[in-house]
């Protein structure tokens, strides 16, 4: 049975002195909780910084790790001054506001990175240290984005999972981050990257495609030789405990009390981290502009906000709490009276009793955050409500909007409109109240935090368990096709250009071929039996310009024209009428001056939009739009549309590398080498007996694959240094 390696930021271990002795216990808290099953079930490890360990001596350190063991929990040791510029100098004030769109709460200098990649490095490190074959690896959060990639480098085969707790924002925002690269890079070494909504996995695709130029493919992305599966599992919580909580005579009590000490007011309820994220500042703006259009309920509604410490060391934070205290006592200074003091604000921890306490005391919940990836405490009042009353006010911007939907949803940022949400909220009707309560409590219960883990891990093991895909043949099997290539007395060479023979060039015309190539090219066609042909896309004029002066064959617009080795006359294939051109040309021109960074090429038989250096996203938006267009306008005309490596082209039917092959020798052994879809039907038309060879990641029936450009050359250079060898014997 395979192990499963939790990996966060924080053990879910608090450490503590009392009178002198060093006690060890088990935290609370979503992560903790959600996790606690499967970290228990088997004998998995669960790997994470143990918190601010240096006072302690070496002697007590030992002592804490022993007493972690046999928690199976593994500390990763970091001094004070690391830890605080990793996680309060760079997770915290750079990753956290990007990651919220607060750019404002941005430092001048991004500071910390160097820290950021050290402790995700050693992180990394200690995972690889406890990792055995076959362990399922769960990284966390924020913190430790590039750990995939580390962990990758270090255990090749290792089965990662990567789950991301705070949104992952538009691809505009992300790309304020000077790391942003490496950020995505580290990400990509996990086998399956999860998030808590369908959006969040959007705004990621889409900077994937923007900032590395990778497209996904539906669910998933291909990176080299492996497969990264992207999914959304929104995160719940453990809602039998909370409503099992709810229950106990002692909290029952204290809500009781909590509604008697309201002295008749109705209860507005606000519970966050003190985090500037958490709209409490608007929160309590909408509640001052509740009371002035709605004075009646002056003495009748009050609104209890408690604020957790968070973060307490970061300057940020400090003038956050500042700014809200100040604004606390103002609005109590403005709105009250000498009966009643509206806003009770309480700045401490709070036991788990006290929380369910208050929120079952509650008449209104407000969870109105800026932005938030799923916040669970939406959905901890909820599994709070046996008695099924209460109303959920909540942000939009909060993931669990997605699920949450019977709750009254607001944009935080109107004050005038949350006021009036509030209105609405106090006002509701008690069978409406119960009806959106019953719905809400149907769907927490039925994705907790139970269901969050085991849907998330039954994925890893589906994205792990699939064959590892091979962008690269195995040495041994291109070993025996190149002994086939070397033995045989008749050799055809086809071989596409672009991406094949040169790597792909933002303009056309920069992809020139170097003198290495030619001196290539020059040399097989000298080869005793070979005969070389270069089939390509590009022009006539191109390829004579290029390569004429070369002894090699060649076949220009995917085999429209062809030209036969020392001879300079072209032959067509076909012949396009002029009325099409004219007609192709004004639908691709239309296209190019509404996408910029596109262009057109104008052919004998075709014309090409290469969209290469448009904006990523639009130009692939831009390209579907062109073809559905195409794909209509052509259905019943003697044109086809071609779809390439980030061009669209339209050609002639019945035109295509494919017709090449039917006029080479029977005797020859035929081998073709291609890199994009356009390549499959010179790859189809090939003889039994003949070689296909696939080049780069793309998906191919060609049976053999390499890598790269550098991979394709290399295997020609193979064949040409054995025939260079021989004839020096003789």
């Amino acid at each position: 049975m395979s192990r499963l390696l939790i990996v966060s930021n924080r053990l879910p271990i608090t450490l503590s002195q009392k009178e002198g002795r060093l006690e060890v216990a088990r935290s609370a808290g979503g992560l903790a909780t959600g996790l606690a099953g499967p970290h228990e079930r088997g004998d998995g490890l669960w790997i994470g910084w143990p918190g601010d360990t240096g006072d302690l001596s070496a002697a007590k350190r030992a002592d804490v790790a022993a007493r972690l063991a046999e928690m199976r929990a593994v500390p990763v040791w970091l001094g004070a001054d690391e830890a605080k510029r990793f996680y309060e100098g760079f997770c915290n004030s750079v990753l956290w506001p990007v990651f919220h769109y607060l750019l404002d709460q941005l430092p001048i200098h991004m500071q910390g990175w160097a820290s950021y990649e050290r402790a995700n490095r050693r992180f990394a490190d200690v995972v690889a240290e406890h990792h055995r074959p076959g362990d399922i690896v769960w990284v966390h959060d924020y913190q430790l984005m590039l750990v995939p990639q580390y962990l990758r480098e270090r255990v090749p085969d290792a089965r990662i999972g990567y789950f991301l707790h705070i949104p992952f924002p538009s691809s505009e925002v992300f790309r304020t981050l000077p790391f942003r690269e490496k950020i995505l890079e580290g990400l990509l070494g996990a086998d399956l990257i999860g998030f808590h909504t369908p959006s969040y996995l959007r705004h990621f695709a889409s900077t994937l495609l923007r900032v590395l130029g990778i497209s996904p493919e539906g669910d998933r992305v291909r990176v080299g030789a492996r497969e990264v599966r992207l999914d959304a599992f929104p995160m719940g919580i453990d809602a039998e405990r909370f409503s099992t909580l709810a229950d106990q005579p002692g909290v029952v009590a204290e809500a009781e009390s909590l509604r008697a000490g309201a002295d008749g007011c109705a209860v507005i309820l606000g519970v966050d981290r003190l985090d500037y994220t958490k709209g409490i500042t608007r929160r309590l703006l909408s509640f001052e502009e509740l009371i002035k259009r709605y004075p009646q309920l002056r003495e009748r509604v009050r609104l209890i906000q408690v604020a957790v410490p968070s973060r307490t060391d970061v300057q940020a934070y400090k003038g956050f709490r500042r700014e809200l205290e100040g604004l606390v006592g103002r609005l109590n200074g403005a709105l009250g009276t000498p009966r009643w003091v509206p806003i009770n604000y309480v700045y401490r921890n709070v036991s788990d009793e006290e929380l369910v306490a208050l929120y079952r005391a509650a008449d209104v919940m407000v969870v109105t955050p800026v932005r938030d990836g799923m916040n669970l405490v939406a959905k901890e009042f909820v599994a709070a409500r046996p008695d099924e009353d209460g109303v959920l006010v909540l942000s939009e911007f909060a993931g669990a909007a997605a699920e949450l939907r019977e709750a009254l949803l607001v944009n935080p940022f109107a004050i005038d409109q949350t006021a009036e949400t509030y209105a609405r909220a106090l006002a509701l009707p008690q069978e409406e109240r119960r009806a959106r309560m019953r719905s809400l409590r149907r769907r927490v219960f039925s994705f907790d935090v139970d269901w969050w883990a085991r849907s998330y891990l039954d994925a890893l093991e589906e994205a792990t368990a699939a064959p590892a895909f091979q962008p690269e043949s195995r040495p041994e099997e291109l070993d025996l096709a190149l002994g086939r290539m070397r033995d045989a007395k008749r050799l055809v060479l086809l071989l596409d250009y672009d991406g094949t023979l040169v790597p792909y060039a933002p303009l056309p015309e920069l992809a020139s071929p170097d003198a290495a190539l030619l001196e290539l090219l020059g040399g097989l066609a000298k080869r005793p039996g070979t005969t070389v042909h270069v089939v390509s896309g590009r022009p006539r004029e191109t390829l004579e310009r290029w390569l004429g002066t070369l002894p090699i064959g060649l076949h220009a617009e995917h085999g429209l024209w062809s030209r036969a080795a020392g001879v300079s006359e072209w032959i067509a294939r076909g012949d396009a009428p002029v009325e099409w051109r004219d007609r192709m040309r004004g639908i691709f021109e239309q296209f190019a001056v509404h996408t910029p960074g596109t262009l057109v090429e104008e052919k004998t038989g075709s014309i090409a939009w290469h969209y290469r250096m448009a904006d990523p996203e639009y130009g692939v938006q831009q390209a579907s739009e062109l073809r559905l267009h195409l794909a209509a306008l052509l259905r019943q005309s003697p044109f086809e549309v071609l779809v390439g490596e980030k061009v669209i082209e339209v050609r002639l039917r019945g035109v295509s590398k494919g017709a090449i092959v039917r006029e080479l020798p029977s005797d020859a052994l035929v081998v073709a080498l291609g890199d994009d879809r356009i390549d499959e039907e010179l790859f189809a038309a090939l003889p039994e007996s003949g070689i296909a060879v696939h080049v780069g990641p793309a998906p191919s029936r060609a049976p053999l694959r390499l890598a790269s450009v550098l991979e394709a050359r290399r295997l020609l250079e193979a064949l040409l240094r054995r025939a260079e060898t021989a004839s020096r014997l003789g």
